[in-house]
């Protein structure tokens, strides 16, 4: 015997049946959608901020946006694009709301360095985010903006209030920093396996 499908119930592996019953307000539904996609916007809140605290409000942020937004959401769209729009603009928001802050933009002179191509390759994607995240608030966002979200600096200046020349030169500043972070790595990687390495003392 085939049994119907109740009108208010919904499966919690099609994302589609679950914004489905997000809709009708099920807080069932709500939950599901936050274990179908929570660790794709963990990913983007992390790349926007400088510690977990913040990532964790900003991930928080961003689903109590969809779901009061949701009735907004085009079917027609792709529902991770949208999730995507709405969590960058939260940490955009949550960034612009603490600019405001007088010890919030820690911007510093970097001098370039070379970096090899395999000093890179040889870091994993952790190590590299985390390098990343130490950057400044300023640095940071355009250079996730730019880089990993693929925003142009005239966006990237619109969303922030600030110029295009402003956005670029943040940017090659993030670029220069993140360089010479890879290379300090790099060197003391290098140092402590030297060390590793030595034969040891003969007595």
């Amino acid at each position: 015997m085939k049994f119907l499908r109740r009108k208010d119930d919904f499966n919690p592996d099609d994302p589609d049946s679950v914004i489905a019953a997000c809709k009708r307000n099920d807080p069932k539904a709500q939950r599901a959608l936050i274990k179908l996609f929570y660790g794709y916007v963990k990913s983007i809140s992390l790349r926007y901020s400088g510690n977990d605290q913040d990532a964790e409000e900003i991930l928080n942020d961003s689903f109590l946006k969809v779901f009061s937004n949701l009735d907004k959401y085009d079917e027609n769209q792709a529902f991770k694009g949208w999730l995507r729009s709405i969590a960058v603009n939260t940490a955009i928001d949550a960034y612009r709301k603490n600019a405001r802050k007088p010890d919030y933009q820690d911007i510093e002179y970097v001098q370039a360095v070379d970096v090899s191509e395999d000093a890179i390759s040889s870091m994993s994607a952790d190590e590299i985010l985390a390098m990343v995240r130490r950057l400044s608030p300023a640095y940071r966002t355009v250079f996730t903006l730019y880089v990993i979200d693929g925003y142009s600096h005239r966006e990237i200046a619109e969303k922030l209030g600030v110029t295009e020349g402003t956005s670029k030169s943040n940017l090659q500043d993030a670029r220069k920093r993140l360089q010479s972070m890879i290379l300090k790595a790099n060197t003391n990687y290098n140092t402590a396996y030297e060390l590793k390495t030595l034969p040891a003392d003969e007595n």
